[in-house]
C-alpha cells in the first residue's frame, strides 16, 4: 500500500448533497487550492448522477492536483480513476478494495470511537484510518462519541489519522494537538456564507493560511 507522508496535514473536504452537478463544481472549485483531499459522499442522488458527479469531480482534482477520495463505493472510485475510496464499517472489505484499486490507491476506514477497528484496519492494509465523531454533526446522526485520547493511542499504527464530526475552527485545535493529521469537514465550510473563509480558518489550526488566487 502507498506510504503516505506524515507530514500530511489539512482538510479533508467532504461534498455536500448537492442534486445538480454544475453547482457542485461551482461550490468545490474554489476551495480546492486550500484543500489537502477531497471526498465525494452524496446520499441524495441517483446511480448515474453519482456517476457523473465523480467523473466531474475527477477532472476538476486532476487539475488542481488534490486526490480525489470515493465515499463507500470502491468500484465507481475505480471507473473514475479517483484517488482511492472510504470505507464504513458495513462498506466493504479493505482487502478486496486494495485488491481492485491496486496498491497505490487511497483506502481509508472509519473507526468510530475503537481502537481495535483502526488496529484491524491498517492490519488489513487501509492506507488512514478515521476516528469520530468527535462532537455532534450537523450532517448526519453520530450516536459513537471518539475522544483525543484515541488519536495519541494509535500514533503507533504509522498511518495518518483524520478526525471527523461536528469540527469547527473553535473546537479543532485540541484535536490537532492530539495528533489529528487531517480534519473532515462538510457543513462547517460548506454550510457557511463564505466558504473560503471558513476553510482558512480550519488551515490556521494547522498553522497553515490559506489565501484564495
Amino acid at each position: 500500500m502507498p506510504q503516505l507522508s506524515t507530514a500530511l496535514r489539512g482538510v479533508y473536504l467532504i461534498t455536500p448533497d448537492e442534486t445538480d452537478t454544475e453547482r457542485l463544481l461551482a461550490r468545490v472549485k474554489p476551495l480546492l487550492a486550500g484543500t489537502t483531499w477531497l471526498q465525494y459522499r452524496n446520499k441524495a442522488v441517483d446511480v448515474a448522477t453519482r456517476h457523473a458527479q465523480a467523473h466531474a469531480l475527477q477532472a476538476l482534482c486532476a487539475q488542481a492536483g488534490v486526490p480525489l477520495i470515493i465515499n463507500d463505493d470502491a468500484a465507481l472510485a475505480k471507473a473514475v480513476d479517483a484517488a482511492g475510496v472510504h470505507l464504513g464499517e458495513d462498506d466493504g472489505d479493505i482487502a478486496a478494495a486494495r485488491a481492485l484499486l491496486g496498491p497505490q490507491a487511497i483506502i481509508g476506514a472509519s473507526c468510530y470511537d475503537q481502537l481495535e477497528l483502526a488496529e484491524r484496519a491498517v492490519r488489513a492494509g487501509a492506507s488512514y484510518i478515521a476516528f469520530g465523531a468527535f462532537f455532534p454533526s450537523r450532517s448526519k446522526v453520530t450516536p459513537r462519541r471518539a475522544s483525543t485520547e484515541l488519536l495519541r493511542q494509535s500514533a503507533a499504527l504509522g498511518v495518518p489519522r483524520v478526525a471527523i464530526g461536528g469540527l469547527t475552527p473553535d473546537n479543532s485545535r485540541p484535536v490537532v494537538d492530539a495528533g489529528a493529521d487531517l480534519i473532515a469537514v462538510i457543513s462547517g465550510v460548506f454550510s457557511e456564507a463564505e466558504p473560503v473563509a471558513a476553510l482558512d480558518a480550519y488551515r490556521r489550526c494547522f498553522a497553515l493560511d490559506f489565501e484564495q488566487d
